[in-house]
C-alpha cells in the first residue's frame, strides 16, 4: 500500500487499515470494470432483455423473435448484431435460415439472477 494511501487513511480515522491491506489486490481492476461496464450497457436495453430471455428458452430464427418480442424484424436484427459483438449470444446457419442460441449458461444465469432480484 502507497504510503499516500496509508497517510489518506490514516487521517479519515484508520480503523480498518489491516482490511484495506488485505483487499488492496482484489479491487476491480479499470480493465475490468470497464468490461462490466460495457456488459451492464448491453443489458441495460428492454429490447435486448427481452430477445435474451426469449433465447433463455431454446434457440430460435430472427422471425420466431420477431413474433415472441413484438418488434419489427429490423429492430430484433440490430438489437441481434449487438448481442452478438458483445459475445451474449451466437447463431448458426440452418439453410436459409439463421438460428440464435445464447452462448453460454453464463447468460442464463445472468438473467435468472436478475429476474429472482427485480421479482424479490
Amino acid at each position: 500500500m502507497s504510503d499516500k494511501i496509508l497517510k489518506e487513511h490514516k487521517e479519515c480515522g484508520g480503523k480498518n487499515i489491516d482490511k484495506v491491506k488485505r483487499l488492496e489486490n482484489e479491487v476491480l481492476g479499470e480493465e475490468e470494470a470497464y468490461d462490466l461496464s460495457e456488459l451492464f450497457k448491453v443489458l441495460g436495453d428492454a429490447t435486448r432483455l427481452r430477445i435474451l430471455f426469449t433465447l433463455v428458452k431454446g434457440e430460435m430464427c430472427v422471425c420466431d423473435i420477431v413474433e415472441l418480442v413484438d418488434v419489427t424484424q429490423s429492430a430484433v436484427s440490430h438489437q441481434l448484431r449487438v448481442l452478438k459483438q458483445s459475445r451474449l449470444i451466437k447463431y448458426r446457419r440452418e439453410g436459409k435460415s439463421v438460428i440464435y442460441s445464447i452462448s453460454d449458461e453464463h447468460i442464463k444465469n445472468i438473467i435468472a439472477m436478475a429476474l429472482e432480484h427485480v421479482n424479490e
